[in-house]
């Protein structure tokens, strides 16, 4: 589905809902809401992502980090480390 059609589908639904006030109420709550989760989204830009990748790879190539064994699970990794769980 386009983007157009997308926003036709909502403002068609929008003007079934505009007309009971209990119904505008709960999509303005729940628009907040989503405005939110964008507003303090986690996502990074993919210079960011790639920026993140280069400093991680340069970390390994100097020795430090930490390899999780193929038969380890997360409790044993982290005891491990020295990590009191």
């Amino acid at each position: 589905m386009t983007t157009i059609q997308l926003n036709a589908e909502v403002l068609r639904n929008l003007s079934v809902v505009a007309e009971d006030e209990n119904l505008l109420k709960r999509v303005a709550k729940y628009l907040r809401k989503l405005v939110a989760e964008k507003e303090n989204s986690t996502q990074m830009t993919k210079e960011e992502f790639y920026a993140k990748l280069e400093r991680g790879e340069r970390a390994y190539e100097q020795g430090e980090c930490h390899e999780m064994l193929p038969d380890e699970n997360l409790t044993t990794y982290l005891k491990r480390l020295g990590y009191d769980i």
